[in-house]
């Protein structure tokens, strides 16, 4: 899917509330209460740590919450497997799966991830994910019921301020040529991973 295809979807919808995705817990792990309220939407979350007078960006894996570290390794232990149907129990079911898209999804979510994959069969989804989760995240809307954790980190700044050593691992996400039609955009759009504190995979989306 190109990254002009990816904005022009993403501009046209609201993300959805999604609140009974799987969770560390549901996965054999102790975890507070699941449950994790609120509305967002990818264009507010993008803003609300613009604003923020230092974005809360972390490289240290420790810090995160144990809900959060255990979900994020269950996630890169599926997608370094191959196969992408090892996603699906994080994905959940109904109205509380994971958000893939910002228009919503009518068809199998493994089915959309293969087919937004250039490959067709999941392998360069599970590539990105693997590369978002290995950069460093930021925390956002800290202390609020809407705290979530944010890969890549390089979401929260404007793309064009990035710092020579953020801009390298920017590239290990992008190409140049991403990076250039985001700037003319003004903002990143590719996709991001989010957890909540309580280990729910809320989305995993791109677009604007």
């Amino acid at each position: 899917m190109s990254l002009r295809m990816l904005m022009l979807a993403g501009l046209l919808a609201v993300m959805p509330i999604s609140c009974g995705t799987a969770t560390a817990q549901e996965a054999g792990t102790e975890t507070a209460d699941p449950d994790a309220p609120g509305h967002s939407r990818g264009e507010q979350l993008r803003t609300q740590a613009a604003e923020s007078a230092i974005p809360d960006i972390r490289t240290d894996l420790s810090t995160l919450p144990f809900p959060v570290r255990k979900m994020r390794e269950l996630l890169l232990e599926a997608a370094r497997s191959g196969d992408i149907e090892k996603l699906r129990p994080y994905i959940g079911e109904g109205n509380d799966k994971t958000i893939l898209s910002f228009g919503g999804l009518q068809q199998d979510p493994i089915t959309f991830l293969k087919e937004a994959s250039g490959d067709g069969e999941g392998y360069e989804i599970l590539a990105i994910l693997i590369d978002l989760l290995e950069t460093g995240f930021v925390r956002i809307e800290a202390d609020t019921e809407n705290e979530l954790y944010v890969w890549p980190y390089f979401y929260s700044i404007p793309i064009d301020k990035l710092t020579p050593q953020q801009s390298v691992e920017m590239y290990r996400v992008l190409t140049h040529g991403d990076y250039e039609e985001m700037k003319d955009f003004g903002a990143y759009v590719f996709y991001r991973v989010g957890i909540t504190p309580q280990g729910r995979w809320r989305f995993f989306v791109a677009g604007d």
